[in-house]
């Protein structure tokens, strides 16, 4: 019989959404995909050479469990060149992907009924985590015009004795919106609780810096890794920067469900943070250039982007003035012109009526995938 809790566990819409699509592409369909959010540049050369030159010279074998000492030092040297925040190799655990380096936080974090305070919209997958663990979400609303941002004063009054901890994302998976320094340190000030700082699409900004929680309290997890900003997705690498308390909990934790992330991976970790500041450049400047070409497509289609996306690889534009049911219109939209878009009720309630679109594609497919779109919303709106 299938565990209570496993059959809680929510569905990753966008990864029905894939699945639909897979569908029509093994059909003959040329499917548009705007609904993943994976970089479509391969992985930077030195990268890869590095994985090869680790597998020429054997280094194939279990490390640490908090990862390789080489790793976890470039970590540090980047967080403190990057936000002046100083962090020592203990203090990181290095895992297979960011997700589970979540999940054993929370693990550490919570005991049975313990809350985590969430917005709505936010990642799908953040429930889940905190329900594994055994712990309860307590969430937030949040408001488009507001650019879906905590307000400090509806956090005050969701804290319980039970509260153990506040997860933000910035810059932000659905939105694109990057945190500004004064909203960080107004989440900072929640001195009692444990900062969750979803960090993964750091580096991928135009316009101003990203903040890490980091340079505003030592009270906080920090969830980063390779996959977005390096073009990493399938290498999973990802990492945990946690308080100096909790070193040796999260080592007991990886040992017993990980052991350690892959060794040849994570010298490619070191390649990724020492040698390809030049391809993230690159990449960045062609993101940024899609991005201003999504939303001045989608403006002038009729959604609404009520705030500038400026980080990540993402638009979450309303919709509403089309629809009221983003799940059947994201479905019915890949159905009649072979164009995945990710609906907003995956990330919360209070995502219902928005689309999220992935600008990690070619320019080229973006403007024909937008093409169709238009076709679409003039044949029905």
């Amino acid at each position: 019989m299938i565990s209570k809790r496993a059959s809680e566990f929510t569905s990753f819409i966008v990864m029905d959404v894939m699945a639909k699509a897979e569908e029509l592409e093994r059909k003959g369909e040329h499917v548009i995909h705007l609904e993943v959010g994976e970089p479509d540049f391969p992985t930077p050369k030195v990268i890869t050479e590095a994985a090869i030159a680790a597998l020429q010279n054997n280094k194939t074998r279990y490390t640490h469990a908090l990862g390789l000492l080489e790793l976890r030092e470039a970590i540090c040297r980047f967080y403190f060149n990057e936000y002046g925040v100083s962090i020592i190799p203990d203090q990181i655990l290095v895992s297979t992907g960011t997700s589970p380096a979540l999940l054993f936080v929370m693990l550490a974090l919570l005991d049975h009924d313990d809350e985590v305070i969430i917005s709505n919209p936010r990642y799908p997958c953040y429930q889940n985590f905190i329900h594994a663990a055994g712990g309860k979400l307590k969430e937030i609303k949040t408001f488009p015009e507001e650019g879906f941002q905590y307000r400090p004063r509806d956090i005050e009054k969701s804290l319980s004795s039970k509260t153990k901890g506040i997860i933000i994302n910035s810059p932000s998976n659905p939105t694109g919106i990057v945190m500004s320094p004064e909203q960080l340190r107004h989440i900072a000030q929640f001195e009692k609780q444990y900062i969750i700082s979803d960090e993964i699409y750091h580096g991928l900004v135009y316009q101003g810096k990203a903040h890490s929680i980091l340079e505003f309290t030592d009270k906080a997890f920090v969830i980063n890794g390779f996959s977005k900003l390096y073009a990493m997705t399938g290498w999973r690498l990802g990492y945990c920067i946690f308080p100096k308390e909790f070193t040796s909990v999260m080592q007991r934790i990886h040992q017993n469900f990980m052991i350690s992330a892959n060794g040849f991976i994570q010298w490619a970790g070191i390649a990724a943070l020492t040698k390809a500041a030049d391809d993230v450049a690159a990449m960045r400047t062609i993101y940024d250039e899609r991005r201003r070409y999504m939303l001045k497509r989608l403006s002038a289609m009729g959604f609404t982007i009520h705030v500038e996306p400026t980080g990540a690889f993402y638009v979450f534009a309303d919709a509403r003035r089309f629809c009221t049911d983003s799940y059947k219109e994201a479905f019915r939209i890949i159905e009649e012109v072979k164009v995945g878009v990710t609906p907003g009720i995956d990330f919360g309630s209070s995502g219902e009526g928005f689309l999220r679109f992935s600008y990690a594609n070619s320019m080229a497919n973006i403007e024909e995938g937008l093409n169709r779109l238009d076709r679409y919303l003039s044949k029905h709106y």
